[in-house]
């Protein structure tokens, strides 16, 4: 059977699609989404809460915004054969393709600091207040996220890479690739989860 087509490009910055906009994932064999960064995550959440990721191959037809392109070109979008990729999830039941982000709960502004501790893999990255973190896939290698901590605007920034980032926080904002989760979190974590997979079709 052809593949399903889910026609998401008209979603606004910081949407999500509607459940009702996926219903066809559901069952599809095969799908072509086409859309921004946050169109192919719910699509792949999705397919992980129904245990179909590994099986049902996924083609992405990207948007021209800035972040859709910079992903397309990270992942070889249109290149090359069908891969199984990595899956970053987190512990809320979502995933991460792009960029996650956690801040202040009042919205990241600069000048906002959030209490936390955070570990990478093995590795204390945070131990105070801090401005933001940010979390981006690595998708030259395997199962692995990459981890900004800045501690205060227009300072040096720490950098690290591994497996999972766990965080214990004060009340914090998490946006995950553009789209801000429904509330405030205090324990939050990413990971790129060596079990699970999702084929990308080229």
């Amino acid at each position: 059977m052809p593949p399903v087509e889910l026609d998401l490009r008209r979603l606004d910055p910081g949407e999500a699609p509607r459940r009702d906009k996926l219903a066809a994932a559901e069952t599809a064999d095969a799908l072509v989404v086409r859309g921004p960064v946050a169109a192919l995550n719910a699509v792949l959440a999705l397919l992980l809460k129904t245990g179909r990721n590994a099986v049902v191959p996924v083609a992405w037809a990207p948007t021209r915004d800035k972040e859709s392109a910079a992903l397309a070109d990270a992942l070889g979008v249109g290149t090359g054969r069908p891969r199984d990729l990595t899956l970053v999830r987190d512990d809320h039941g979502g995933v991460l393709l792009h960029h996650g982000r956690l801040e202040s709960a009042d919205g990241g502004r600069l000048s906002s600091r959030v209490g936390l501790r955070a570990y990478h893999d093995d590795i204390k990255v945070a131990d105070g207040d801090v401005t933001r973190i940010d979390v981006r896939p690595d998708w030259s290698a395997v199962d692995t996220i990459g981890v900004t901590v800045m501690v205060q605007p227009l300072r040096p920034t720490r950098r690290t890479s591994g497996r999972a980032l766990q965080v214990a926080s004060d009340p914090a904002r998490i946006v995950r690739d553009g789209v801000p989760y429904g509330r405030p979190v205090q324990r939050w974590t990413w990971y790129a989860d060596e079990r699970v997979r999702w084929r990308l079709e080229p």
